[in-house]
């Protein structure tokens, strides 16, 4: 479908005042239908806002653009765009895109163009222009209608559009093809169906891949079942998966032996198993047993004996068996005259039948129908733009009247979706308490063994294993029993086939309908809208809201056991959602044959990663989780007795678009989701607190070491220090006995040596560094002793000359010596002496014995 993008959308912007209809082109009137003046609306020429591209998916592309359309539902005025993907309201005052009237393509069950009068004035007898109207019907429970300007082809073009792009020729038309895998990109489901057999079957088996599907190292068992490639080329059965579940004791050969006796050759396999108890829930459509009913096969009845394992802890004793048909009795009789049918319990041991009596897709389709039509007559508001009030006279609840009250809840029994859904639990319930309580296998079938078969083993395998109840469980669980197991998505939603050939699903009417302006204007007394002729081939129409139906009963259960589920009501709904609007892949086509032939994994986004991302950007406070979901109240089987399977209108879903304020999530729920924000956001705050706490206390801690370290240091110097002035001490009585007076300077510098007897001060060669305290010297931690023991070591030979030449103030610079002999040999005999008494006192210790501490 080639269909050009409008280039003038990214001329202005959303918020510009010139692309804003002004007061003459926008609808006069506030509240009602009839108070709407359409002949005040000129026609006005201008470009798409530059804005709405904030508003569009990737590879979305604007169509057809009107001006100054009216949504009838809200009395509101505003731009409505045909894109690729969706029908997109704009409005004009609030420049915001309205929720109710923005409905994907796909989603649109049917629409069609009603064109009614407007009551005339005494004088103008049939000169009113008709009010112009479009009504889009949608598979989400809402009804919109569109109102345009009067001569113009404002609608023409829309609803030409609208047959252009919802009724696509080919699959590859889809906005998921045009989308693409984007960051969404989706992985092989073939693997994600092993590593769910490898759960089933309690292997340890490493992540299935691609190479594992292709050398066939798949194929694994243990000690009951194993997994089968038998169908790998889909050449057995084209809806089957290309691994199968089944006994291990049965061969591939009678497996292909088998299926030729069940319809559309889908024999019965394992979908789910009981580690425990080695209980069996298997699926398959309805035998082959002819019009007479008495066609057997033994490959068939050995295939069934073959689920009943012995039971653990008894000899030889195998376990009992139901077989679920999920029709009525007399649908499975009148099936018998097309060769199908149901068993007979004397043809397989120890056997037990039963019938569910659930309708088939048609009853399914007209009943949600019906319920759509009363939710939109009694909502708060609807398609008339009227409110329940305003429609009645009154409210129709708390008293305002009883007569209409009690009329509306006759309609919703009439409707009968309610008892469909009971009819569903009902089943499932059964189910899994033979499995639960008496360890019993358990075959379902229907007709074809893909919708209401589906519906039940599925909604059983919720009941019977809390890892379906949890978002990557339940993930799993689609993908097992509904796309696997061939689930006809594409023939239920309405959208075309792989090979394009596929006759349309459902009839969109092409036949205006006229009427005059009744007190409702949109509706009868019936309360429905003006009917259309029956289409011929509503016997052929396909479309049927099966997986929807499901969903709703999931949604009971939820409401049932709000601590068992780790998903929330609003998670079924954007799943829901997501579905209906075919923007993903994953519910393309008819079955997973269909879906490899297509590419779609390599072409087409994944859903399961959209939601992913979702819940992603607010972590566990997201609203697809359950917030008083708590595995340990359910760890086993759900098993709801029978006055608990009383289920009610989902107001998330299917009052949603009429009663929003109602839809909305419970008070309680609100306010406890609103407080776990403000935990999260306080564990957030304490947590940095924390470690800024840690943080301080480590610097602290660190200090602390430093300043101890300081201290050490600071006390090792004080040591030396008092060392020193010892040592200087001793050092200035030896000098004072040698007859010389020392002289310092005021920084503490040793300036001079005078001799007593000489009295001549010379400049000495000592210095001091250090502070003079109490009349010693202060300086490093080696003595000044040393340079005496520098000098000697020198010259070992004549000492006295060489520390005579060194020390004496009156060494003259040519080597002479003014001091006489006598005094220079006194002084050399003095300086032995001191010497040997300073090495004396060493060997003794004198820094213990003679200097202790003060």
């Amino acid at each position: 479908m080639d269909i050009p993008r409008s280039r003038s959308m990214r001329s202005t912007s959303l918020r510009d005042t010139d692309s804003r209809l002004t007061e003459s082109e926008r609808i006069e009137g506030a509240g009602s239908w009839d108070a709407i003046e359409w002949t005040k609306i000129d026609p006005v020429s201008r470009s798409v806002p530059q804005g709405l591209q904030h508003f569009l998916l990737e590879a979305e592309e604007v169509i057809v653009e009107e001006y100054g359309v009216v949504l009838v539902n809200t009395d509101e005025a505003g731009t409505l765009f045909v894109t690729n993907f969706r029908l997109l309201f704009l409005s004009d005052g609030s420049r915001h895109i309205i929720g109710l009237g923005t409905i994907p393509l796909a989603t649109i069950e049917k629409f069609n163009k009603i064109v009614m009068k407007l009551p005339s004035g005494p004088r103008q007898i049939d000169k009113t222009p008709s009010q112009r109207l479009l009504q889009v019907i949608g598979k989400d429970m809402r009804i919109i209608v569109f109102g345009f300007r009067s001569r113009t082809k404002q609608r023409r073009a829309v609803y030409d559009a609208l047959l252009r792009c919802t009724r696509p020729a080919r699959l590859w038309d889809l906005y998921a093809f045009a989308c693409g895998r984007s960051r969404f990109g989706n992985t092989n489901p073939k693997e994600r169906l092993l590593n769910e057999y490898f759960r089933l079957l309690g292997l340890k088996s490493p992540q299935a891949s691609a190479r594992t599907i292709e050398d066939g190292s798949s194929v694994v068992s243990n000690e009951c079942w194993r997994i089968s490639n038998v169908n790998s080329n889909y050449t057995m059965c084209a809806t089957y998966p290309f691994a199968l579940l089944v006994p291990k004791s049965i061969s591939d050969i009678e497996i292909q032996q088998a299926c030729t006796f069940r319809a559309r050759c889908r024999l019965p396999v394992i979908t789910w198993c009981d580690p425990g108890t080695r209980a069996v829930l298997a699926r398959s459509s309805q035998p082959l047993v002819g019009l007479m009913m008495n066609m057997r096969s033994n490959a068939d009845e050995k295939l069934v004996a073959a689920l009943l394992t012995q039971l653990i802890g008894t000899k030889e004793q195998k376990r009992k068996l139901y077989i679920a048909d999920a029709r009525p009795r007399k649908n499975a009789l009148a099936n018998g005259a097309m060769g199908g049918g149901s068993e007979s319990s004397a043809n397989y041991f120890q056997s037990e039948i039963v019938f569910f009596g659930i309708d088939n897709i048609h009853a399914m389709r007209e009943s949600l129908s019906r319920l759509r039509d009363y939710v939109d007559t009694h909502g708060a508001t609807s398609s008339d733009g009227m409110s329940s009030f305003l429609r009645h006279g009154g409210w129709t609840w708390g008293g305002g009247n009883l007569s209409s009250m009690s009329a509306s809840v006759s309609t919703l029994g009439d409707s009968g979706w309610l008892i469909h859904v009971q009819s569903v639990l009902a089943g499932s319930s059964w189910i899994a308490a033979r499995v639960a309580l008496e360890s019993a296998t358990v075959l379902v079938h229907c007709s074809d063994g893909w919708d209401r078969t589906t519906q039940l083993v599925s909604l059983a395998s919720l009941l019977l294993d809390p890892y379906y109840r949890t978002i990557i469980g339940f993930q799993a669980l689609i993908e097992k029993d509904w796309l696997a197991f061939g689930h006809p998505f594409s023939d239920r939603a309405g959208m075309p086939i792989a090979s394009g050939s596929g006759s349309m699903p459902f009839e969109l009417s092409r036949q205006s309908s006229t009427g005059s302006l009744s007190p409702s204007p949109m509706r009868q007394a019936s309360g429905s809208f003006p009917s259309q002729a029956p289409s011929p081939s509503h016997a052929q129409n396909n479309y049927s809201p099966i997986f929807l139906q499901w969903v709703d009963c999931v949604s009971q259960l939820l409401r049932m056991y709000p601590f068992a589920f780790e998903f929330s009501s609003a998670f079924l709904v954007d799943l829901l959602d997501c579905v209906l609007s075919c923007r993903f892949g994953n519910f393309l086509c008819n079955s997973e044959k269909e879906r490899q032939q297509a590419g779609i994994s390599d072409s087409c986004g994944c859903l399961w990663m959209y939601l992913a991302d979702l819940r992603a950007s607010e972590g566990s406070s997201h609203v697809h989780y359950n917030l008083f979901y708590d595995p340990t109240k359910h760890e086993g089987p759900l098993l709801p007795p029978a006055a608990a399977l009383a289920p009610t209108v989902w107001p998330q879903f299917h009052l949603r678009w009429t009663c929003p304020s109602e839809a909305q999530a419970g008070e309680v729920e609100a306010i406890c989701r609103n407080m776990a924000k403000k935990i999260s956001e306080l564990q957030k705050a304490k947590e940095v607190a924390e470690a800024k706490a840690k943080e301080t206390t480590s610097t602290v801690e660190s200090l602390t070491v430093e300043l101890r370290n300081e201290k050490l240091s600071s006390s090792s110097a004080w040591n030396l220090t008092k060392r020193a002035r010892k040592e200087i001490a001793a050092i200035k009585r030896a000098m004072q006995s040698l007859g010389c007076k020392i002289h310092f300077s005021e920084d503490s510098e040793c300036v001079g040596i005078e001799n007593n007897a000489a009295g001549i001060p010379q400049k000495s060669i000592y210095s001091a560094s250090d502070e003079e305290s109490s009349g010693y010297f202060q300086h490093d931690n080696k003595s000044d002793m040393s340079v005496f023991d520098t000098v000697l070591a020198d010259d070992p030979v004549n000492p006295i000359t060489r520390v005579c030449e060194s020390i004496c103030p009156l060494r003259t610079r040519d080597g002479g010596c003014r001091w006489p002999d006598a005094e220079c040999a006194r002084f050399g005999s003095e300086f032995v002496g001191l010497k040997a008494n300073f090495n004396a006192l060493d060997r003794l210790s004198i820094y213990d014995s003679y200097f202790q501490p003060e």
